[in-house]
């Protein structure tokens, strides 16, 4: 049987597929499918409650990977090759959203102020400010700034404070309308001509496709992030991957306030 995910990847599809000699049977088929989407997504209890995951299943999630991070070695570094291009100019501050165990953040030392948003309690008794903490010298503790948000909200950073936004591991949990919202909420953090740079779910790949098939990350794919960004009032810049799994997207607001200018460049898996 059909997953809610295979559904949507196949309405994803025909929509592309659209001719003038198949108009009828494509018409038919988006709408037999779509139907069927809608009902199973309102039907299906499970599926619903999984759409937006709770702050215990964050700390239960964000506990497993102190002990087996998910990201590679290789990965990791070219995860880390990217962010130090936009880290050229030390007059301007960072966002890191969802930073977990704190695995990049230490790649935000190049920026004035790093900012850390997460779900997860922002106090220093909490896992997420204490295990980033413990990774600065205490020169530099000043400047890490924590912060905690209920969903989207970016009210505690101050408006066209940031130049750079980051986020990996965490936006593959989030809903399209989920991801919609939080863009909107991001855009009055940046400067004009800031940059993002966040990871997202394409399960027009058989890893990520069958991560949503089980629940653990949403469903997503490449289309439906361009659709989000340029929605939003965003440049799309790059979208691309390091590998299935670790899929990317890089976009900027409009304007010249930044002095960093980002250039796409190739990353060999090699």
């Amino acid at each position: 049987m059909l997953s809610i995910e295979e559904i949507k990847l196949l309405i994803e599809k025909l929509e592309k597929l659209k001719k003038q000699d198949v108009q009828g049977l494509i018409d038919f088929s988006l709408k037999t499918l779509k139907t069927l989407a809608n009902t199973i997504d309102i039907q299906n209890s499970d599926q619903i409650n999984r759409l937006d995951k709770t702050l215990s299943w964050f700390a239960m999630d964000n506990y497993k990977k102190r002990l087996e991070p998910v990201v590679d070695e290789l990965t990791r570094r070219q995860i880390q090759t990217k962010i130090f291009q936009f880290g050229k100019n030390s007059a301007f501050n960072s966002l890191e959203i969802g930073p977990g165990n704190g695995m990049f953040s230490k790649d935000f030392r190049a920026w004035r102020l790093n900012y850390f948003l997460d779900v997860l309690n922002a106090s220093y008794e909490s896992n997420v400010e204490r295990i980033i903490r413990k990774k600065f010298p205490p020169a530099h503790q000043k400047y890490l700034k924590f912060y905690m948000t209920d969903r989207t909200d970016c009210s505690s950073i101050p408006s066209k404070s940031c130049n750079f936004v980051f986020s990996w591991d965490t936006f593959v949990f989030f809903t399209q309308d989920h991801i919609y919202q939080y863009l909107w909420d991001i855009k009055r953090v940046l400067l004009d001509g800031g940059y993002v740079f966040l990871q997202y779910a394409d399960c027009h790949y058989d890893f990520d496709l069958k991560q949503a098939k089980r629940g653990y990350w949403n469903y997503n794919t490449k289309t439906a992030m361009e659709k989000i960004i340029t929605k939003t009032g965003y440049e799309v810049v790059e979208m691309n991957q390091f590998k299935p799994g670790a899929n990317y997207a890089i976009f900027r607001t409009r304007g010249k306030q930044n002095p960093v200018v980002y250039k796409v460049s190739e990353i060999t898996l090699d």
